[in-house]
C-alpha cells in the first residue's frame, strides 16, 4: 500500500504532466525539511513554530494523500495552547508524522526516479 495518493495532485495539475513534475519535486524539498522542524521544535517545546510549520504544511499533506491530517491537526493544537497533551504523547504524534512523511517522499523519490 502506498503511503501517497497523487489523484488530487494529478486533477490540480489537470493532467499536465510538466506541473506534476514541478508539484511533486517541490513537495520533496521542501516538506522533508518542514517535518524536520517541525519535529525538532515539538522536542523543544516551540509551541508558535510547532503550530506555524504544521498549518504551512497539513495543505501539502492533504493534496498528496498522507493520511495525517488528524496528527497536524493535534499538533496545532498544541501549538496554539488549544489542546494539552503530555511530552510523551505530543512527541509521538510527531514522530509518525516525521517518519510517515520522510518514508511517504522516500518511496515518492523511487517513483518517480
Amino acid at each position: 500500500m502506498k503511503l501517497y495518493n497523487l489523484d488530487d495532485v494529478r486533477e490540480m495539475a489537470a493532467g499536465d504532466s510538466d506541473f506534476i513534475k514541478e508539484i511533486v519535486n517541490a513537495f520533496l524539498e521542501e516538506v522533508p525539511i518542514d517535518i524536520t522542524q517541525l519535529y525538532e521544535a515539538v522536542q523543544n517545546e516551540n509551541k508558535p513554530m510547532v503550530y506555524a510549520i504544521a498549518h504551512k504544511v497539513k495543505p501539502n499533506l492533504q493534496l498528496f494523500g498522507l493520511g495525517l491530517s488528524h496528527e497536524i491537526k493535534q499538533l496545532e493544537g498544541w501549538g496554539k495552547e488549544q489542546e494539552s497533551y503530555r511530552e510523551d504523547e505530543i512527541l509521538a504524534i510527531a514522530r509518525r508524522v516525521k517518519d510517515t512523511v520522510l518514508m511517504a517522499t522516500d518511496a515518492l523519490h523511487k517513483e518517480i526516479a
